[in-house]
């Protein structure tokens, strides 16, 4: 058996929790979907959206001390 150490969950240095954050509390919250499918749907859309605005996506995703700490 070999131990293998995991690094803490950090959710606020990782960009992509920021994103889906965002994603949620902007187009998927206080939805009822009647089937997988919508949900997929809605993700999907949700994301084409998000990435129609790169800028908004650097805001989101882009803080000072991530930058610190990947130095």
């Amino acid at each position: 058996v070999t131990l293998v150490r995991l690094p803490a969950y950090s959710p606020e240095l990782n960009p992509v929790e920021r994103i889906w954050l965002y994603l949620r509390e902007r187009f998927l919250s206080a939805r009822v979907f009647p089937d997988y499918k919508a949900i997929l749907d809605a993700c999907c859309s949700a994301w084409n959206a998000l990435t129609a605005e790169p800028e908004r996506i650097r805001s989101i995703a882009n803080f000072k001390y991530i930058a610190r700490v990947n130095a």
